[in-house]
């Protein structure tokens, strides 16, 4: 194992050390106010009173804390894990039935939520028994959704001092769920030391310093940024304006040394026909940084010759708290994600034999380091994990010989839209509930923008077929086109934003093995030759 050290504390000591490093310095900024480090440690403190309260002390009661763009995350976030609670972290963007799942999943008892968080939970109540309370978080007006309560009035009486002992740096502080191949999230257990040794780990590889500015131009807010910044004591700027020119000018008044994008929000800019007059972030810019899905080269270069600063890209995911690989401003290419952090270890194994392969050898990722999880909320972690510490990803690649990794395909169904992972056996389930419905298969459509969207081919039963001018040539009224639009529309409703149909077309029958599995990879092979003509 490489050596390399990191601080021996629990994640909320890396917010407590940079208050006491310098309590005056702006921790996080939007564009209506700034928290210093003294006034987020002191707002965690609160939170962690309550929950400590409320939750009457029990150590490893999990909270669900909403991952929104301001600064009450932060303080959620850390005042959670001060507490001795577990952080389950909830994508406020996520559906109602993938809402459920997760409270449900892992038991949480209290939600730290925006208001429209908050009214979906308070549907799903009577679904989710250990809820004891919701908490909203964006209450400024105090009006809540019925059966919750506005941040402020929960705070009240909580004791301005956190006391009691830290946590160990070994126990779970966070549970991040993400899509596994069946389409159903799995919990991800990230320890207190997992998330402090990445957070070292980022903060080396961006190269962030005390002295940076850390532009984050993001839907969300990711503990990956927020750690990382924490560790080094940065400025972190939240811009929460989606246009991304508006993005540059903020980027320019803050005096950003890092700016932080999705790559679709990256393509949209490079695209955009106003960036050639766009303010420019400055002088003092030293990258663009990209990931969670491809950055498309063309997008990368436009940017790069545009802003004058290198536009990198990392690879990582939630079993490895996350980031494992990152490019360096002096050794970007396109289509590699660069070598790994520090502390970190990769190789390329054999698909079949299991065997390391050579340099320039196609295999599948595999990677070892102290950010690498503990488990998996309901287990199999051990199917993924070997006897060395080995952690197979289910990516498949190749090394360079300066030690880059460059993806090449997945070795399972799902896929990436934006920094969101679609599983198409979820969107399967949803589009079959409908009656007209017999069959269907989905797959990833590329997408230069977004990675890739959702395409489902669907086998419409005879009662869609007999439906008025679904036949060919028939006489004006609902035909095929219009069936898959109405069955799309419904399906849509119920899915997230990232999961939605964005291509739908009548197919016979969908391909299968001879165990009835479906043949996604065949599928996928004539999408990527269709979209490249």
């Amino acid at each position: 194992m490489p050596n390399f050290t990191h601080p021996d504390l629990p994640v909320d000591g890396l917010l407590r050390r940079a208050a006491r490093r310098d309590p005056d310095g702006v921790a996080i900024r939007t564009a209506t106010r700034s928290v210093g480090f003294a006034e987020l440690d002191a707002w965690a403190d609160r939170i962690a009173g309550y929950l400590s309260g409320t939750l009457d002390g029990a150590a490893g009661a999990r909270v669900g804390v909403a991952g929104v763009l301001d600064p009450v995350f932060a303080a959620a976030y850390y005042g959670t894990a001060r507490s001795g609670a577990t952080v389950v972290l909830v994508n406020p963007l996520i559906s109602e039935d993938g809402l459920r799942h997760v409270f449900a999943t892992a038991r949480v008892e209290i939600a730290l939520v925006p208001a429209a968080t908050a009214g979906l939970l308070a549907k799903l109540r009577a679904d989710l028994p250990a809820l004891r309370a919701i908490v909203v978080t964006d209450a400024a007006d105090g009006v809540v959704p019925g059966g919750t309560v506005p941040l402020h009035q929960a705070l009240d009486g909580a004791p301005r001092r956190h006391t009691a002992a830290p946590a160990d740096p070994a126990a779970v502080a966070c549970v991040q769920f993400t899509t596994g191949t069946t389409g159903r999230p799995k919990g991800v257990l990230l320890t207190h030391r997992n998330l402090v040794a990445n957070a070292k780990q980022v903060a080396l590889a961006h190269r962030v310093s005390a002295d940076s500015v850390t532009l984050n131009h993001l839907p969300l807010y990711h503990v990956m940024h927020l750690n990382s910044g924490m560790y080094a004591g940065a400025c972190q700027v939240l811009c929460q304006d989606p246009d991304p020119v508006a993005s540059l000018a903020a980027a320019a008044e803050a005096g950003a040394t890092h700016y932080y994008g999705l790559p679709a929000r990256l393509h949209a800019l490079a695209k955009d026909g106003r960036l050639a007059g766009a303010v420019h972030p400055g002088p003092q810019l030293t990258a663009v940084l990209s990931g969670g899905s491809a950055l498309a080269p063309e997008a990368a270069r436009t940017l790069r010759e545009r802003l004058g600063v290198p536009v990198i890209q990392g690879y990582g995911m939630a079993e490895l708290s996350p980031l494992t690989h990152c490019q360096q401003p002096d050794r970007h290419r396109p289509g590699m994600v660069g070598g790994v952090v520090p502390g970190t270890e990769c190789r390329l194994v054999d698909l079949t034999t299991r065997r390391p392969v050579d340099v320039w050898s196609t295999g599948e990722v595999q990677v070892r380091g102290p950010q690498l999880m503990a488990g998996y909320l309901d287990g199999g972690h051990e199917a993924r994990i070997d006897a060395d510490g080995w952690f197979s990803t289910g990516d498949v690649g190749y090394l360079d010989d300066d030690g880059a990794l460059r993806l090449v395909d997945r070795l399972a169904d799902v896929f990436k839209h934006d920094n969101e992972i679609v599983a198409p056996s979820r969107v399967e389930e949803v589009v079959r509930e409908d009656p007209r419905v017999a069959d269907c298969i989905v797959a990833d459509w590329p997408d230069a923008e977004h990675g890739a969207v959702v395409w489902a081919g669907i086998v419409l039963t005879g009662r869609a077929e007999d439906e008025p001018g679904a036949a060919e040539g028939a006489l004006p009224g609902l035909g095929i086109l219009d069936v898959l639009d109405s069955i799309t529309a419904r399906a849509n409703e119920h899915l997230a934003s990232f999961e939605r149909i964005r291509f739908a077309e009548a197919i016979e029958s969908v391909p299968r093995t001879p165990t009835g599995k479906p043949q996604r990879r065949l599928v996928r092979t004539e999408l990527r030759s269709r979209a490249a003509a």
